[in-house]
């Protein structure tokens, strides 16, 4: 039965569960530690902790690192309660905060719901307190949604994978006539996390940290020479831009009030040779905590790249960032088609066929 902290939030460009598992299964037995340096939210993590594989792993996405940081290292229901309890009386005490400017804010959210949404904003520590963290990942899973279908999404009518811009959010409410929903996020948090505690949790703990990928060996120098399996996904090129997806879940754990622009500069993701560098310096960033017989499974995509040069630019990256071992390509790659997103709905006519790409490589 798939354990409910694993749908703890949506997070676009996810992989399945049932993935990790199946190299858990294929390449490590219990005991063996296992690393993800682009964590999201923290699907291989979780699933091997879950399997009696110690854990770790980095994202300097602020909402991957809260996401995956609240599974990776669970508290129990009472603590949460108690906590919210806190919260929620100290929130009844306070003042009235003030608004973010524009129309986006008082559009998205009920008064009630942005005035608590605020002040959680300002009194949670999800980034050092356990409790606080699992708090604000049930926020976020919670944040924004078809408010109209579901009693335990707290915004106006959007996506749940991704944050809408604000001006097209605007538009899109008043031509259709949607207004936001009166919700108390004190009683959906306290709903949820009874929902996804409700399960026993991982028989081990992991860490998860805010980190950039290409120094995630300084981040864990305990696990130096002893992940035995690295299970990850790295931004696909061309097809994605977290920061701006996820914006508003950015904004609840402290970031700004309007999205960063792809123009910000940054062509990691969207020039082909700074993508493969980039990849370079990740997997140099990991080399100090793999083992001589390491496996790494990579999935990736790209809108503009085929599957056989993908290939041969992860081992050239791999190659070149993990200098002093040999890459083994264990098979020529399996292939599946990206689902349709969540996004078609609300802005028609972005989504076509894209595929994703899982290779695997052995160290030596």
């Amino acid at each position: 039965m798939r354990h409910p902290l694993h749908s703890i939030c949506p997070y676009f460009a996810m992989f399945p569960e049932d993935f990790v598992a199946r190299q858990i299964f294929a390449y490590t037995r219990r005991g063996d530690t296992i690393f993800d340096p682009f964590s999201g939210r923290g699907t291989t993590v979780f699933e091997s902790l879950l399997h009696g594989r110690p854990a770790a792993g980095v994202d300097i996405n602020p909402v991957a690192a809260c996401i995956s940081g609240a599974k990776a290292n669970t508290p129990v229901l009472p603590s949460v309660d108690r906590r919210l309890r806190h919260l929620e009386g100290l929130q009844r005490k306070a003042g009235p905060l003030a608004t973010p400017a524009g129309d986006f804010f008082s559009a998205c959210f009920h008064p009630q719901t942005l005035q608590q949404l605020l002040f959680l904003r300002a009194r949670l520590d999800w980034e050092h307190a356990r409790v606080d963290r699992f708090i604000a990942a049930v926020v976020l899973g919670c944040l924004h949604g078809e408010s109209h279908k579901s009693r335990n999404c707290l915004s106006n009518r959007m996506p749940r994978t991704i944050s809408t811009k604000p001006d097209y959010s605007v538009r899109w409410w008043t031509e259709k006539g949607y207004t936001a929903p009166e919700r108390d996020v004190f009683a959906v948090v306290r709903r949820m996390a009874r929902y996804r505690l409700r399960h026993p949790p991982a028989p081990l703990r992991g860490a998860v940290r805010r980190r950039d990928a290409r120094g995630a060996a300084a981040g864990f120098p305990g696990l130096r020479r002893s992940v035995s399996l690295m299970v990850t996904s790295p931004p696909y090129l061309d097809t994605t831009h977290y920061a701006e997806d996820q914006w508003l879940r950015s904004w609840f754990l402290g970031g700004p009030e309007r999205p960063t622009s792809r123009t910000d500069g940054d062509d990691r993701h969207t020039n082909l040779g700074a993508y493969w560098r980039f990849l370079t310096e990740a997997w140099a960033g990991c080399a100090g905590l793999l083992r001589e017989d390491a496996v790494i499974v990579v999935r990736i995509g790209g809108a503009r790249i085929a599957k056989d040069d993908l290939l041969a630019g992860l081992r050239r990256s791999l190659a070149a960032g993990l200098a002093g071992f040999e890459i083994r390509t264990l098979h020529a790659g399996s292939t599946t088609a990206i689902r349709n997103r969540q996004t078609n709905v609300f802005r028609p006519g972005t989504t076509r066929q894209r595929y994703e790409h899982d290779f695997a490589f052995r160290l030596q």
